[in-house]
């Protein structure tokens, strides 16, 4: 099978794929406007009085008085778009949106009596709270007092450099009666994403949804559309965490893994969804003090750390059902960035490498060629003898392979593997965190995203002509509609590629070349041991 035909097949498959990720995207964008016309979760006529903000080194954070809950959180590392000085805004509360940290304590009667919701209101010493420079930690107690002795302090703690919150709750019961409590997180988000929360790369989507692990799954997502149907989540477990997910970033609750928990899902309304977890009962004795310490991690996706905060929270990073191939690709990507310190320059160094590793295929895929060039006459001469029995042609050719000792199909080998690594490179290409907003030179600022003028993919068109250019084939002059088929196959590749990663798009430019490459280095050494091709 020649390159041409091994291209269109994979030009097929590749396009068939592109067409189903598509219209995934446009009925997930449907459903979301449907929600948007229909439904507001907030109004920002809600006072501000009980508010109060917190700065770090890596957040702005607003925090609620009544419930002591994070509302709104601002990553200052990140800009919210390529250029923009605005921070990143992933947790939030404005009009038509919502996306909160919750988290409280509940007495088990309150808790079995459905008052799951209640609301305790705060007070703390001042409105605005900064981490300065060379303090090892921030800490900002929140502390409630019940008219009989009872007393919570809810203390957030925040370090440096630090995308993870410890919550430390320290229960007083000042009481001569024994207290149980019951403690819960949630992450709650609206399912309808407005014009400014839209995922940043429009030619496909990132999932987005809640997710978790337990002592039993290493990972698991779970769809909003799964809370919304009221398939509710309803698991134990001593060790694990539930997250919130996004393109890039994460939001997730690690319970005491001292304690029982409970991981659930909720339908809060028809717009809005809540996964979360709620403790074992909490034995406080009379005139004594129990302390529950969970934490949060609100922030971009870096797998390093994240891993050490929780096991497997680092899976959090979605590279899609490719991930086995593509969490090894970013490891080689960070190693090469890390000497040379830049993306581009990296994809260029593991296209190479990549292409490397696979010459010995390439190779045998122009020996199976060249054989099977030096057959087609015989072949044709198969197709005129049994012109009227199509079967009994295909059974002679397949004759002629095994005594020629041919796989037809191995010449596609080399473009099979590649399109599993081509797919996994992309879905790295916008999951990784540390390739959101990288430059690599000139006009290319941002790896992540497209071309802002299209001339990488108009490139990567030009070397897909050239590889048909220098392959040695008889097909494209006796074979018209092929000729026809890959002509057009470029042209709809450059179409396709103007929306793509521009990141992705400088691999498989490089990919080509190396192949105009190897083409030539393997016919000089065919041509050198009188190999006809």
């Amino acid at each position: 099978m020649d390159v041409q035909r091994s291209f269109f097949i994979f030009g097929f498959f590749f396009i068939l794929f592109l067409i189903w990720e598509t219209w995934k995207f446009q009925s997930h964008t449907h459903i979301n406007q449907f929600h948007r016309q229909h439904y507001n979760v907030y109004s920002e006529k809600n006072s501000n009085d009980n508010n109060i903000f917190v700065t770090t080194d890596v957040f702005h954070i607003q925090i609620n008085l009544k419930g002591g809950n994070i509302e709104k959180t601002q990553l200052l590392n990140f800009r919210d778009q390529l250029n923009s000085i605005q921070p990143f805004t992933l947790l939030d509360t404005k009009n038509g949106f919502l996306y909160h940290a919750v988290s409280g304590l509940i007495k088990k009667n309150d808790f079995q009596n459905k008052n799951f919701r209640e609301k305790l209101t705060y007070r703390t010493e001042k409105k605005f709270f900064k981490l300065k420079k060379g303090q090892n930690e921030l800490q900002i107690p929140l502390v409630w007092i019940s008219k009989d002795g009872l007393k919570y302090v809810k203390t957030f703690i925040f370090k440096p450099n630090s995308y993870d919150i410890i919550l430390k709750y320290e229960i007083y019961n000042n009481t001569n009666k024994n207290l149980e409590i019951i403690m819960f997180g949630g992450l709650q988000q609206t399912i309808a994403i407005t014009k400014n929360k839209s995922s940043e790369n429009s030619s496909f989507q990132t999932f987005r949804g809640a997710a978790y692990s337990t002592d039993d799954l290493k990972y698991e997502k779970y769809q909003f559309n799964s809370i919304l149907k009221k398939n509710d989540l309803n698991v134990t477990t001593y060790n694990g965490w539930i997250a919130m997910l996004q393109q890039y970033f994460a939001t997730a609750w690690i319970p005491d893994n001292t304690q029982l928990n409970t991981f659930y899902t909720t339908k809060i309304n028809h717009n809005t969804a809540e996964i979360g977890f709620y403790s074992d009962t909490i034995n406080v004795k009379p005139f004594s003090k129990k302390i529950y310490t969970s934490k949060l991690w609100i922030g971009p996706e870096i797998q390093d750390k994240m891993a050490t905060l929780a096991p497997y929270l680092d899976l959090t990073v979605d590279y899609g059902f490719l991930w086995f191939l593509s969490q090894p690709l970013f490891k080689l990507l960070k190693f090469l960035n890390s000497i040379v310190e830049n993306w581009g320059i990296s994809i260029i160094l593991i296209t190479l490498i990549i292409r490397g590793i696979m010459y010995p295929l390439t190779k045998s895929q122009y020996r199976i060629m060249s054989k099977m060039k030096e057959l087609q006459p015989k072949i044709d001469k198969i197709k005129q003898d049994y012109k009227d029995n199509k079967k009994q042609i295909s059974e002679e050719i397949l004759i002629l392979y095994k005594q020629e000792k041919i796989n037809p199909l191995g010449g596609c080998i080399p473009l099979f593997i590649q399109m599993p690594i081509f797919l996994a490179l992309y879905y790295m290409l916008i999951s990784s965190i540390e390739l959101r907003h990288a430059p690599f030179v000139w006009w290319i600022k941002d790896l992540s995203s497209q071309d802002p003028y299209y001339i990488l993919p108009i490139i990567m068109g030009f070397t897909m002509f050239l590889i048909q250019y220098v392959t040695p084939s008889n097909t494209l002059k006796t074979d018209s509609f092929q000729t026809y088929t890959m002509c057009i196959v470029p042209i709809v590749f450059t179409l396709f590629f103007l929306w793509f990663p521009s990141g992705l798009v400088l691999y498989y430019i490089i990919s080509n070349f190396v192949t105009v490459i190897q083409q030539k280095v393997i016919s000089n050494y065919f041509k050198k041991n009188k190999i006809s091709i």
